[in-house]
């Protein structure tokens, strides 16, 4: 390869710094722009990667993250994502043991030092694909680009699209993807350790070693496999220095033979191999891993790919990579999702969105023809590198190999944002070039866009600290979203604003007539508010648009018991079962309705199934103590209450109505204690102090009873028959002082 200075690097207006003051420079800035989002909650799809996901837990054997996707689902069901992220699930895990539990500062934080440390890294990518690949004495990369590269990874560190990633914990995969990709990357270059000559010999074991990295990127996410486009890339054009223009051209017009020698610097062609046979392995075992094939992705997800004929694809697919260029170059307008009406469809040849994919083709042609036609090698090989590494990170996204179940995700332009932001700092230099009087005006250009990079980046990591704040900023960017709608909606509605919840599911539906999610949560909250009949009508369309919507089924089931549709409302439980066999909610409300009807036994056995499905259905224990009370099967009620408190030893409810049992069956002194428990837990339930309270009663502990009736009154003054039974307890009081008296 042929290494000299980089002409423009001096003409761009920042001071040189030394490799390790960049560093620290640059991680600093990356720190500054999202440390606001330290303390920030678990948000969006944390909920199913962090929360709800048991193999983060330590009671979860560790060998579940390598059958499991990142969700926690087992990668051969048909219902899973099928992203196998294995050692992203394992830097939760211990993030989850460090902090004993589910802490989000602990995730938040090592999100934040990694994107610093990838931001610093970042300046090593920059100089050698700006400047070429040499060592000094000392083994040292020598940095021919010292200001472009630190400008270039400036610009990477302060992009605001990069909050997702960051802000959003599970971010993780695509942070843990980038920094495996630099270092399988600089490991690459690694093999050429030794000098500049074309025709030196390269480290097979620093190759393989680049390969092991990124097998370590894909095991992080599945983008990570495209390190091994951009090593090949770099090797063509950088290593071996070949003029792909003036190649093709002589191969298209035959103005003079090609030799091999010519074609080939020493081990290209073994290291291209090794490199296509270490991907085609990768791929073949993520592909036997995935089990059943790829995941299923419906038109919600990525309505593009389901759009009739193939030129409105082509059309619709290359508008989306149009945004995308746009997030890139004006990332003001940032979303959670872009899904579901956010991006209206092409349809037409005739929509005026046309002009953006011909104003995207135009400026990327341009580049391509500077970058191949060019007599200028560095702009030659600066552009065509960084344009491969704009697309070839991207290319997992682009629908093309296969569709993908997202319309547009900004943490998927995290690694390909590195080749835009080398072609940025590329543009700048140029600029000072052309124009070196007004440096002082370029300079100050530049400090404003950095600023207010920074502070965008400072205002979306704020936005994404809670979940309120980030579906709420939304509504600007895409209110034909249904999602967000819906999003803002569950959030008003887990904070107990129903009202304003139901405004905004009404909007979702609104806007997306099948979504039956937002039918089925709405049904929900209508059900709370005793409105039945609306509630009804939405959720039996929401079962027949989705007939195994199974939670749908259940929440029918609970209105249509309300409505006394009893024979309905068992239907629909069952239904739910069918659909989900291991439901105990819905074994639950089935014993619910069943004891409602005075089918006794069957209740029992529903409640029994319930807590075999969860062992921990404190409701269903709960009952069939009740239950079994209220029938006068008091030895077995004994029995059920003494199981439940094996498996839930602080459960107060059980307690109350097994300390209730007892105290019929005469056992006082038990029930006694199981009161006294409960209360100690709960001193504040004026029905265990009531229930005490005739406890003692009956015992003949009356100062006792007459204290207890007394807190129970404190508490709920209301408590039914609790008066009549402190007034009686009163008088018998006072028989007892006049009898006493002589």
């Amino acid at each position: 390869m042929a290494l000299c200075e980089v002409y423009w690097d001096h003409q761009i207006p920042l001071p040189k710094l030394s490799q390790l003051y960049a560093r620290i420079t640059v991680a600093l800035v990356a720190l500054l722009c999202f440390i606001n989002s330290y303390d920030g909650e678990f948000v969006f799809d944390d909920s199913e990667a962090i929360i709800n996901n048991k193999d983060l837990r330590p009671e979860t054997p560790l060998n579940n993250i390598w059958s499991n996707d990142f969700w926690g689902s087992n990668l051969s069901s048909n219902s899973s994502h099928k992203s196998y992220r294995p050692l992203t699930v394992l830097t939760f895990r211990l993030n989850y043991l460090l902090a004993g539990g589910l802490h989000p500062v602990g995730f938040h934080v090592l999100n934040i030092i990694l994107h610093a440390l990838i931001s610093s890294l970042m300046i090593d990518v920059f100089a050698i694909l700006i400047g070429g690949l040499a060592y000094d004495e000392k083994g040292s990369v020598q940095n021919y680009a010292p200001k472009a590269s630190l400008l270039a990874a400036l610009f990477f560190a302060v992009h605001p699209v990069h909050t997702e990633s960051v802000a959003g914990v599970v971010g993780r995969a695509d942070l843990l993807c980038g920094l495996f990709f630099q270092l399988s990357f600089l490991t690459y270059c690694k093999a050429f350790h030794g000098g500049s000559d074309r025709d030196e010999k390269f480290s097979v074991q620093w190759v393989v070693v680049s390969l092991l990295l990124c097998a370590a990127a894909m095991l992080c996410k599945e983008q990570g496999i495209t390190v091994l486009g951009v090593n090949a890339a770099f090797d063509v054009l950088l290593i071996c220095n070949i003029n792909v223009y003036e190649l093709s051209q002589r191969l298209l017009l035959r103005r003079k033979p090609i030799e091999v020698s010519e074609l080939l610097c020493t081990g290209l062609l073994s290291r291209l191999v090794l490199l296509a046979l270490g991907g085609a392995s990768m791929l073949y075992a993520r592909w036997r891993i995935m089990g059943t094939g790829p995941p299923a992705f419906t038109e919600v997800d990525n309505p593009a790919s389901f759009a009739e004929g193939l030129f409105l694809r082509i059309v619709n697919y290359n508008y989306y990579y149009s945004l995308n260029a746009w997030l890139l170059l004006c990332p003001w307008w940032l979303c959670f999702d872009w899904s579901m009406g956010c991006v209206p469809l092409i349809k037409s040849a005739t929509d005026w969105r046309m002009v953006w994919l011909l104003l995207l083709w135009c400026v990327l042609i341009g580049l391509i023809s500077q970058a191949l036609c060019s007599q200028d090698s560095q702009r030659r090989r600066t552009l065509t590198l960084g344009l491969v590494l704009l697309v070839v990170p991207f290319l997992p996204a682009c629908n093309v190999f296969f569709r993908v179940g997202f319309v547009i995700a900004e943490r998927v332009l995290y690694l390909s944002s590195a080749g835009y932001c080398l072609l940025l700092a590329y543009a700048l230099g140029q600029c000072c070039c052309r124009w070196p009087r007004h440096r002082r005006l370029l300079f100050v250009s530049l400090l404003t866009v950095l600023c207010v990079h920074v502070a965008r980046c400072a205002l979306r990591s704020h936005q994404w600290r809670s979940e309120q704040s980030l579906f709420t900023s939304a509504l600007a960017v895409c209110p034909l979203n249904a999602k967000v709608h819906y999003n803002v909606g569950k959030n008003l509605a887990d904070r107990g604003n129903t009202s304003a919840a139901i405004k905004y599911y009404r909007e979702a539906v609104r806007l997306h007539p099948t979504y039956v999610h937002a039918m089925n949560n709405l049904g929900n909250i209508l059900k709370e508010r005793n409105e039945l009949v609306e509630a009804e009508q939405l959720l039996s369309k929401a079962v027949a648009i989705q007939p195994d919507f199974a939670a749908a089924w259940m929440n029918l089931g609970i209105v249509q018991n309300s409505l006394q549709k009893f024979e309905e409302a068992e239907r629909s439980y069952w239904n739910a079962i069918r659909f989900r066999k291991k439901y105990p909610d819905c074994y639950y409300n089935l014993g619910r309705l069943y004891a409602d009807q005075n089918r006794h036994l069957e209740a029992l056995n529903a409640w029994r199934n319930a807590t075999v499905l969860k062992p921990d259905h404190s409701l269903a224990w709960n009952n069939m103590v009740i239950l079994l009370d209220n029938t006068g099967n008091l030895d077995q009620a004994e029995l059920i209450g003494r199981e439940a408190l094996k498996l839930l030893p602080n459960d107060h409810t059980i307690m109350f109505s097994l300390a209730n049992v007892l105290g019929k069956l005469q056992k006082y002194k038990e029930s006694e204690g199981f009161f006294l428990h409960a209360l100690r837990i709960n001193p504040n339930a004026a029905s265990c102090h009531g229930n005490l309270a005739v406890l003692y009663h009956r015992w003949g502990k009356l100062e006792l009873a007459k204290k207890h009736y007394e807190l129970s009154l404190k508490l709920d003054a209301e408590a039914p028959g609790t008066r009549d039974n402190y007034n009686m307890l009163l008088r018998k009081l006072d028989q007892l002082r006049r009898h006493a008296t002589p």
